[in-house]
């Protein structure tokens, strides 16, 4: 029993930082890409005709798409050019 307690007080320490590690990974750095991973495919899936909401609370349709960036139709006869970065989200398709 005495040797178990030497084995494991040596490295307890070690122990610890490994649970440490493991905890981050899975509830902060993991959820965190997998959010990116998603957001990333969102802004590469967007096309004419899509609905969409950007950070500024706008909601328009998309009306060209370009390579970083957007023409969306936010009223009759009003368009602004956006860049990817600047949508929220997908209202619908």
């Amino acid at each position: 029993m005495d040797a178990l307690r030497e084995f494991f007080g040596e490295y307890i320490s070690f122990v610890w930082l490994a649970v440490m590690i493991a905890f981050f990974w899975f509830f902060l750095i993991r959820p965190q890409q997998k959010q990116q991973k998603s957001r990333s495919q969102m802004l590469s899936g967007l096309k004419k005709g899509d609905k969409i909401l950007n950070h500024g609370g706008i909601v328009g349709t998309i009306t060209e798409v370009k390579e970083d960036q957007l023409t969306v139709r936010i009223a009759d006869k009003t368009e602004v050019v956006m860049v990817r970065d600047g949508i929220s989200k997908v209202l619908s398709k």
